[in-house]
């Protein structure tokens, strides 16, 4: 089946664009060989690699006398060519920017820690950085990453970081995927709450539910939405049925295992909802796209109606 565009249309912000379809493959991206290559990386793998490589570039460089400036220079190109130029960290757009600016980021810590010599104008000169490391005791770097491992616990790393659902990213969902009163909608994995908040302004009178591995984000989250009821839990443990809705923001590389886990548990007529990545093998209903925004894509669960 062909696209189909419809005009913009409230409540729908100026440049918004709505797109219907009815097969899945419609609506595949044109990726690149390499972007499909490198998706395959398992992240944090494509961030790791690139840091190490810019870090490698960098102290060679210095090493054989090259001035810092430049060195850095060459590192920073490395990072960002590999982050934004390539398509090394897949389909993600925020990802890419975290590859790109992983090295300038711990170069500048590194810099305020120890000392490192720092660039000033001109290739080759350079004014000393007074480090605070030795002030510290060791034990100190064990404190930001205790509370990294609590907020972020290692079974959860196979899911999305935590980054916030837009407030506005789900305007006119209940248009292309209405639901009756009182409709039960899960937010897997919603972190803070920001999903839970916009699933809230495009339906008001849902019952609305999260589910969150991090106890200090499900505490957090229950403060900021005290309408919905959110429990600490794994999002691939807990089951999906008896909910209309179910509604993602993860990672591209847990979209094949929620596709699968929505076709066993969902029933015919519900929705799932992914925000920015596709999920394999369902029937795609709409792809809600607005300009310079992250599209989202909504399927129906069950066989497409017969046609008369």
């Amino acid at each position: 089946m062909s696209r189909q565009s419809i005009p913009t249309v409230s409540p729908l912000r100026p440049g918004a664009r709505l797109t219907r379809t009815g097969d899945s493959t419609a609506a595949a991206a044109n990726d690149s060989p390499l972007r499909s290559a490198c998706a395959r990386l398992r992240w944090p793998l494509p961030a790791l690699l690139t840091w190490a490589t810019a870090w490698g570039l960098f102290t060679t460089l210095q090493q054989l006398g090259v001035a810092t400036a430049a060195a850095m220079a060459a590192a920073l190109l490395l990072g960002g060519t590999a982050g934004l130029g390539t398509g090394l960290a897949g389909h993600s757009r925020w990802r890419g920017w975290i590859v790109a600016v992983g090295f300038p980021l711990s170069w500048g810590l590194h810099a305020l820690l120890h000392g490192l010599a720092v660039p000033a104008a001109g290739l080759g000169s350079t004014v000393a950085a007074g480090g605070v490391l030795g002030e510290l005791p060791a034990w100190a770097w064990l404190v930001p990453l205790a509370l990294f491992l609590l907020a972020y616990p290692l079974r959860a790393w196979h899911d999305a970081p935590f980054f916030p659902t837009p407030s506005d990213a789900l305007e006119g969902l209940a248009d292309i995927a209405p639901l009756p009163a009182r409709a039960r909608i899960l937010d897997a994995g919603c972190g803070l709450g920001h999903g839970l908040q916009a699933l809230r302004r495009a339906y008001p009178s849902a019952q609305l539910q999260g589910v969150e591995w991090s106890w200090p984000l499900r505490w957090l989250a229950s403060l900021r939405c005290r309408w919905a009821h959110i429990r600490r839990g794994d999002m691939w443990a807990q089951s999906w049925s008896g909910h209309d809705m179910v509604y993602l923001f993860q990672r591209p590389e847990s979209m094949a295992h929620a596709a699968a886990k929505a076709r066993q548990e969902m029933r015919p007529g519900s929705w799932l909802v992914s925000l920015e990545f596709k999920a394999p093998g369902l029937r795609l209903h709409a792809v809600l796209q607005r300009e310079d925004a992250r599209p989202v894509w909504v399927y129906a669960i069950g066989p497409a109606p017969r046609r008369g």
